[in-house]
């Protein structure tokens, strides 16, 4: 269908599905300052061919969604001290506005899927609306504890850096950004990650959306301890060479989800390469196919792999 808005209290957040809406419904978060577009139509429609309802969605001060211009934008300080009064909203703000996607879908329950930043709001999903989840799956994300998963500071000078005002300089810095911290082990498809940022440029930039979600994060501080309380069918996926989010993040997240499985696929790095994703789109599928709805009991042990 084309993109509609759901009002979530007082935001508008964009969304667009693929599929029957009678299928099991998958919601999919994508990660930081990253539009809907980089869970890329075919990757929804591969999706939806297995027979799931798929929902994709911008997150709020991104894309054509609602943006808080008006809301504070965080300093390098309290990033790095990970202050949480340079955070405009949270996470779980964050985690409500998609909910809110399902309550205007109609939607009691969803299997959900989030991709780095997004698999942090899918973690707070399960943890705040247990009742809303059927099934999680967290990839190239952490648990937002220190110790774990962290970028290193050259990583949050990338992540901070201006991006170019003109179109081509910013469709040219973001296809040179996604090509840096991809894996080696999937050749980068650049006309592909070129018609991304080309999109996405045209249906609205702000980097000052994108600091404002950095300071969610950096202010969510560990989930750990909650999510060692999750009973819902869970696998972690990530890349073996993530240099933005290191592997140690997605181990420590199967680590304490009980029952979860973790997949590590061998040479991919910071984003969604199209040869990975029979590895990825088996993974969700699988790990959908574990939830048990009807009863809500706890979900049956997995063995940790990778």
């Amino acid at each position: 269908m084309a993109e509609a808005f759901a009002r979530v209290g007082e935001l508008d957040i964009c969304y667009e599905t693929f599929g029957d809406p009678e299928d099991p419904p998958i919601l999919l978060i994508m990660g930081l300052g990253t539009q809907m577009l980089a869970w890329h139509e075919d990757f929804c429609e591969q999706l939806a061919g297995r027979g799931y309802f798929v929902i994709r969605h911008d997150n709020r001060d991104i894309g054509r969604s609602s943006r808080l211009d008006d809301a504070p934008v965080p300093s390098l300080k309290q990033l790095a001290l990970r202050d949480k009064r340079g955070a405009a909203y949270t996470l779980s703000d964050m985690a409500g506005d998609s909910v809110g996607v399902l309550d205007a879908l109609g939607i009691e329950k969803a299997h959900i899927v989030g991709a780095s930043m997004g698999g942090m709001i899918a973690q707070r999903v399960a943890i705040e609306h247990p009742e809303r989840t059927l099934s999680l799956v967290s990839i190239m994300s952490n648990t937002g504890s220190f110790w774990s998963g962290q970028p290193a500071l050259t990583m949050y000078a990338f992540l901070l850096r201006p991006a170019p005002k003109e179109r081509n300089a910013y469709i040219e810095r973001a296809v040179e950004s996604f090509v840096r911290i991809s894996g080696t082990g999937f050749e980068p498809d650049v006309e592909d990650l070129r018609d991304i940022a080309t999109r996405s440029y045209d249906r609205g930039h702000d980097p000052r959306g994108s600091a404002r979600q950095l300071g969610a994060i950096v202010a969510d501080r560990d989930r750990g301890p909650e999510l060692r309380k999750l009973r819902v069918p869970t696998t972690v996926i990530h890349g073996s060479e993530d240099k933005l989010v290191p592997r140690s993040g997605g181990r420590a997240t199967a680590k304490v989800i009980p029952g979860s499985t973790y997949v590590e696929i061998s040479g991919m790095g910071h984003g969604l390469p199209r040869p990975a994703w029979p590895q990825i789109i088996g993974a969700i599928v699988q790990n959908v196919e574990r939830a048990t709805p009807a009863t809500g009991s706890a979900p049956p042990q997995a063995a940790t792999a990778g």
